[in-house]
């Protein structure tokens, strides 16, 4: 019986995080999945819409997209139905604006891609189905890149870059530095950083082992 009461317990303290709402206005859009909530109290949260990736501001349909959330959501109260806490400290979860789902939205409008990585809800698939059948926003364009991707091949040209230049640099150039430094905030650049990776062994500077240390400064999503 402890053990059934526990069980319960658990499960309706998950349902009470997962059913988490926040309640604002939108100060800024930043691209076509991120905005930024003013809450009461003067405290602003950035929000990243779920399960949605939209173009990056430098892609085809970029700006589009951002334009796209921001006729929807700026200087609007919405609501945000809270799913999570990203790496980036953002909230991620579904904004709703007068009824209208605006993670959904996007989808349906060729404004973003399900993002399967994180997707929970297969409809969205679908969504995006109809819109590449219908050639609606980004899906005009013959060959479509999906973020992700362009994401990934930027951060592979980033490092090919680094990787040249240390090359290029004598190891004198930090010489003695091996063994002094120990985290992203005490990097000067991100060449220093991507030494201290590849050269000094400092492994926890690649805390998502994707080959790129110190994101904040040799680049994030």
């Amino acid at each position: 019986m402890r053990l059934f009461v526990l069980q319960l317990l658990l499960f309706l303290s998950i349902q009470t995080v997962w059913a988490e709402t926040l309640e604002g206005r939108v100060v800024s859009v930043h691209d076509g999945d991120t905005v930024t909530l003013l809450m009461p109290g003067n405290k602003q949260v950035k929000i990243r819409l779920a399960q949605i990736d939209a173009p990056e501001s430098a892609q085809a349909f970029g700006q589009k997209s951002k334009q796209s959330l921001s006729e929807m959501v700026f200087s609007k109260t919405v609501k945000v139905e809270k799913e999570t806490i990203d790496k980036y400290g953002r909230t991620v979860g579904t904004v709703f604006v007068d009824g209208l789902d605006a993670n959904r939205e996007q989808v349906e409008q060729g404004m973003a891609w399900a993002y399967r990585q994180y997707l929970h809800d297969q409809s969205l698939v679908q969504d995006e189905d109809i819109a590449r059948q219908s050639k609606v926003g980004l899906w005009s364009d013959p060959n479509p890149v999906p973020p992700w991707e362009y994401r990934h091949a930027g951060k592979k040209a980033k490092l090919a870059n680094i990787n040249a230049k240390e090359t290029e640099l004598p190891k004198s150039t930090f010489d003695g530095a091996c063994g002094r430094k120990r985290y992203c905030k005490q990097m000067s650049s991100c060449d220093e950083a991507m030494f201290y990776l590849s050269q000094c062994g400092l492994n926890r500077l690649d805390s998502d082992g994707d080959g790129v240390p110190c994101e904040a400064l040799c680049g994030k999503k």
